[in-house]
């Protein structure tokens, strides 16, 4: 694991993948990015609204803080589009081996209804994925 990529949302289960991720940058020596993709057209809350750019900008900057409190100084990231494939492309593009994200948790009819972010990476990405709950 030389280059991490951490996908990250400000929720409980992103909290949890950013020490994941710290803990391995940290072990490892990688360096480490933190994505906050803002979602427009389909899927969960996509709006691509300037309020949807302002939390993932917060989110972000909740991230780098929590992170530096451990050392570690990290790449922020906001793309705009659907997060799982813009997660996966920016991950490819970035040459990242590794992804860590959180699991929601959501049930079997939450993921019909919404679909899972965690899911679709690890059926899709080229790289480790890592997936805390």
């Amino acid at each position: 694991m030389r280059r991490i990529l951490l996908a990250y949302d400000g929720g409980e289960p992103a909290r949890r993948a950013l020490q994941t991720a710290a803990d391995l940058a940290l072990t490892l020596g990688a360096s480490l990015s933190v994505v906050s993709v803002v979602p427009t057209g389909g899927g969960r809350a996509a709006t691509g609204s300037p309020d949807d750019v302002a939390e993932h900008s917060r989110e972000l900057q909740e991230a780098k803080r929590l992170l530096a409190e451990r050392g570690i100084e990290a790449e922020l990231l906001e793309p705009t589009g659907d997060p799982a494939p813009t997660i996966e492309r920016i991950a490819d593009e970035g040459e990242f081996d590794t992804i860590v994200l959180g699991s929601r948790g959501l049930g079997t009819i939450g993921r019909m209804l919404k679909g899972s972010i965690s899911d679709h990476v690890v059926s899709h990405a080229h790289a480790t994925v890592v997936v805390t709950h």
